[in-house]
């Protein structure tokens, strides 16, 4: 029986010795996408290097390593015959699953008659009168003793060793036999990814790496043969064994030459080139290739494009990855009739597209298109080397799971100046006939033993991009200019989208712009030609496939104009001047993530250009903390200031990743709120991306939540194929160097993915819990009874979202409004995440739209666990004059 698990694979072992040797050789070499687990049960760390994690087990559990107990105890129950257990957890475990049925328990116990069949009666008196206890403790009908194995043995400890038989049976020998003789390959295997890795996500070059294994083969066989034969010699002689010393000799450059490492690194071995280093890579890393397309064999015009169809293969042939797919699927059937918006799966496009009704799964894609320049963009290079990147995604995943670029995919690579020439439906050619096979046929799934079909569901791009792939006239200058209605621009000062004027493309409207069109060779309603993927797809919908994009539209489009026009009216009114506008962004006290986003200061130009520039996250931070910058220094009733707090309003609710209808309508009132108070103090200064805007209500009850389908974190996806060009410094044929390396880059991460721990912590302190706050102590033992003690922690992160002490946290409501607190201590029990918190009274302050905060005069403080919150992602507070407060950075349901 196994009494060691590993937390990532579940595989058992007997002792700690074999799990940390387990560890190591199959989950030793993950980077930053893997965390070693602390193999102790009751401990929750986690550690990205390996050297961390015994650092981490001699100094936290010394006592423990040292003595490791020689004896194993077998837990048997008196109620009922159920399997032997192996530890004390287990066994209360099962317990408790009798007090829940309402069976009489006795106490397992020495000398102890009482017996219970209330749940909470039974753990009340186990705490108080056996605690603390071990295993001496417990009635001998419970526990029965038996030898543990020592570490050195690598056999499997069986339960019939509890019954006195010390054969170790045929299935055991042959298993260790297995290992035995898989060993090598799985050594193997692992330098092999450290290889790829080393390659393809630092970008050392192959030169360099050929140069260090031919470095390590010679130190490997060679050199170390004398220091293995001394090794030997000593042995020997310590043992009082003599052997001819040219039989010594032989056995220790036997030893050198066949290790595996040495094996590897030789001439003739799998990885001493790079060109078979390439192609172990693609056997046993199952890399996807791309393929090159000659676009016109006479300039020597080509493109990359990598399969969609076996890189869908590859990716749900990963077991965590399936796992999530199918949970996601039927999270979703559990949910159709919760009216929640919480991805584009709750959305009325997926509902509406027959395609994707019914139980069966189906593959849900968003595809992404861009230009981007690889080379310095204000250097002599600009544009020479600009290219055009497809990237997709699973929408199948839960939502968050795109935070990672490295679950962004690649599908077509090629020069920007090739798509103009020959134009989109050229260069997707291959992955139109691949996405038509899809839909018709699917991809088969190992899996699950089946073919499961998929189609494209949407095409993010920024409006440029949207509309030159979509079909629709690319200048926004133009007079029908929005995708999404046949509004004239003419109209958009004078008429809002709430009052009903424009009316929405539908699919029958648009083929009858398309067959207008192309009869008349113009442009008509703001249509040039029919989209590419209408036009072969069965189940894509232009008017249904392109959603807006908050970043475009928002954070480097409405946002920056309307901070450079207020910013402007509010200096020429004397509240202050620009000088000292910048000197307060830059002196500003910014926290945690904040800090990491500082906006930048006003230009001087910016009156003159209509515009404060910036990137987005700095514009959406700028907005954000404008009013604890500037608040006190500006009247109450000033229009301007009005303007820009409404817009403040308008992008929390843009940016949240949950709605419901009252959200919705909330949003749909402050932007018909905004635009009249916008033209009030600047007349028909409206821009298309206020149009866009005004579009936002309707399109998240269409689409979900809109930052699911943001351009953010593609754009980022960018910077990848930037520093492989940069370190590669090859040009010659710049899409297939930077699709090689890409493809290369994913099979790693593919390969290397295990679900990582969801909860991350490396420092953890234990407390007796019977020494903390009644109200905590209660909050705990009402979800964990047993609990004796607890582990405190200074910082943690769990899901990819870090929380620190001193950070504050959505806890409660008062009148519809979200309270907060503020975290005093952070605490794990069985890998599960609870605040202590201190209770804040908390006042809306509407000159700052943000929350005065105030301790409660009770110094309230309270256990809150992770999943009770209104909204897990933490804030910061900030000083403002004399008062503490806190702004919102996405909108809450409370």
């Amino acid at each position: 029986m196994g009494v060691w698990e590993c937390k990532v694979c579940g595989k058992s072992v007997p002792s700690r010795y074999e799990l940390l040797k387990h560890c190591k050789l199959k989950h030793g070499h993950h980077g930053s996408r893997f965390r070693h687990c602390c193999p102790y049960s009751n401990c929750p760390c986690t550690f990205r290097l390996w050297n961390s994690l015994l650092s981490h087990i001699y100094r936290s559990h010394k006592a423990q390593t040292s003595s490791e107990p020689s004896e194993l105890s077998i837990y048997s129950c008196q109620l009922c015959a159920c399997p032997q257990l192996a530890n004390e957890r287990d066994y209360f475990s099962h317990v408790n699953e009798h007090l829940r049925r309402n069976e009489t328990v006795t106490c397992m116990f020495k000398d102890c008659s009482f017996k219970t069949s209330i749940y909470n009666t039974f753990h009340t008196h186990k705490n108080r009168k056996h605690n603390p206890h071990n295993v001496n403790d417990f009635k001998a009908e419970v526990v029965s003793v038996v030898a543990r194995l020592q570490e050195s043995d690598t056999s499997v400890i069986d339960v019939s060793c509890a019954a006195g038989t010390d054969v170790e049976s045929e299935t055991d020998v042959d298993a260790h036999a297995s290992s035995i003789e898989d060993l090598p390959k799985a050594i193997e295997q692992n330098i092999a990814s450290v290889l790829l890795k080393l390659e393809h996500v630092h970008f050392v070059p192959a030169t360099a790496i050929d140069e260090l294994l031919q470095e390590l083969h010679y130190l490997l066989s060679s050199v170390s043969v004398p220091v293995t034969f001394n090794s030997l010699c000593n042995i020997l002689n310590k043992c009082s064994v003599t052997v001819n010393e040219s039989v010594v000799k032989e056995l220790a450059e036997t030893v050198c030459k066949t290790c595996p490492l040495a094996k590897a690194f030789a001439k003739d071995g799998p990885l001493a080139t790079a060109y078979k280093r390439k192609q172990y890579y693609k056997k046993h890393f199952n890399v996807v290739n791309p393929v090159e397309y000659i676009l016109d064999p006479k300039t020597n015009k080509t493109y990359q494009y990598i399969p969609i169809l076996p890189s869908l293969q590859h990716l749900l042939n990963n077991r965590d990855i399936l796992e999530s797919v199918i949970h996601t699927q039927k999270t979703q059937e559990s949910t159709l009739n919760v009216v929640h918006y919480k991805s584009i799966r709750d959305g009325i496009y997926f509902k509406e597209n027959i395609f994707f009704t019914g139980e069966d799964l189906k593959l849900s894609v968003s595809l992404y298109v861009d230009d981007f320049e690889v080379c310095n963009p204000l250097g002599t290079s600009r544009k020479t080397h600009k290219l055009c990147g497809v990237y997709w995604i699973l929408n199948n995943l839960p939502p968050g799971s795109h935070s990672a670029l490295s679950s962004i995919y690649l599908a077509v690579l090629c020069k920007s100046t090739d798509v103009k020439v020959y134009g989109y439906e050229k260069i997707l050619e291959p992955l139109l006939q691949d996405l038509i096979i899809l839909e018709k046929h699917g991809v088969f799934i190992t899996g699950l033993g089946e073919f499961v079909k998929g189609t494209v569901q949407t095409v993010i791009a920024d409006n440029l991009g949207a509309h030159g792939i979509a079909g629709f006239i690319e200048s926004f200058s133009g007079v029908y200019f929005c995708r999404f209605c046949t509004g004239e621009k003419t109209d958009i000062q004078d008429k809002a989208v709430q009052s009903g004027h424009f009316n929405l493309r539908t699919k029958d409207v648009h083929e009858t712009h398309i067959k207008f069109a192309r009869e008349n060779s113009t442009i008509y309603c703001g249509v040039k030609r029919e989209c590419v993927f209408t036009k072969n797809l069965s189940h894509f919908d232009v008017t249904r496939g392109y959603p807006p994009d908050i970043v475009h539209d928002l954070f480097e489009g409405v946002v920056p104009v309307e901070i450079a026009l207020c910013i402007s009216e509010i200096i020429s009114k004397k509240y202050l001047s620009l000088d000292t506008l910048n000197n307060l962004i830059l002196n500003f006290p910014y926290k945690w993530g904040d800090r990491t986003n500082k906006p930048h200061i006003i230009p001087r130009t910016y009156a003159s250009r209509r515009t404060i520039g910036g990137n987005a996250h700095e514009n959406w931070n700028l907005l954000r903390l404008l009013p604890f910058i500037i608040g006190d220094l500006i009247p109450e009733a000033e229009p301007a200031w009005l303007v820009l707090l409404d817009l403040k309003e308008i992008v929390e609710l843009a940016v949240a990743p949950l709605h419901n209808k009252e959200t919705i309508a909330y949003l749909d009132c402050k932007i018909t709120e905004h635009r009249d108070r916008f033209l009030e103090l600047f007349p028909a200064r409206l821009l298309p991306k206020h149009h866009f805007l005004e579009h936002y209500p309707q399109l998240i009850e269409c689409f979900g939540p809109l930052v699911g389908q943001w351009t953010m974190r593609f754009e980022a996806k960018h910077s990848f194929f930037k520093k492989v060009a940069r370190h590669t410094n090859c040009f010659k044929n710049i899409p297939l160097t930077l699709a090689t390396k890409h493809q290369q880059m994913i099979a790693y991460h593919i390969s290397a993915l295990h679900l990582k721990p969801a909860l991350e912590v490396e420092n953890v302190s234990v407390l007796p819990v019977d020494v903390m706050n009644k109200e905590v102590v209660g909050s705990l033992r009402q979800k964990n009874p047993e609990i004796n003690d607890v582990h405190l922690a200074k910082n943690a992160t769990i899901k990819g979202i870090s929380y620190k002490i001193g950070m504050l946290i959505p806890y409660g409501s008062t009148g519809g409004l979200p309270g907060f607190a503020e975290i005093l201590q952070i605490c794990i029990v069985e890998r599960s995440l609870s605040f202590v918190v201190r209770v804040l009274f908390a006042w809306y302050r509407e000159h700052f739209r943000a929350y005065e905060l105030t301790i409660s005069p009770n110094r309230e403080v309270a256990l809150v666990h992770l999943e009770n919150l209104a909204d897990a992602y933490p804030l910061c507070d900030y000083t403002v004059g004399v008062k503490r407060m806190v702004t919102l950075k996405r909108h809450i349901i409370v």
